[in-house]
């Protein structure tokens, strides 16, 4: 298995096991309003909802307790490599 593969598998893996927050708890956990979650989303200043269903996002728990420990220094990119 390429190395590349591997990274992704393991993603896809830690994804699995990660819990899915619905946008009242992120906004509990973060302190930011619905306009404010999307227009940080819209920057890339925050991490992206995920589509559950029809209508219906959620958050990783991982990548929302990432913003929340370092919300200025959180990237897209940073918080894509972070899949452990």
């Amino acid at each position: 298995m390429h190395i590349e593969a591997r990274e992704e598998f393991a993603r896809n893996y830690s994804r699995q096991r990660d819990s899915l927050l619905r946008l009242a708890a992120v906004k509990q956990r973060t302190g930011l309003g619905r306009t404010t979650i999307y227009r940080k989303i819209a920057a890339g200043t925050f991490p992206k909802q995920v589509n559950i269903s029809v209508g219906l996002v959620a958050w990783y728990e991982r990548e929302i307790d990432a913003w929340v420990a370092d919300p200025i220094g959180w990237s897209g990119e940073h918080g894509a490599a972070r899949a452990d």
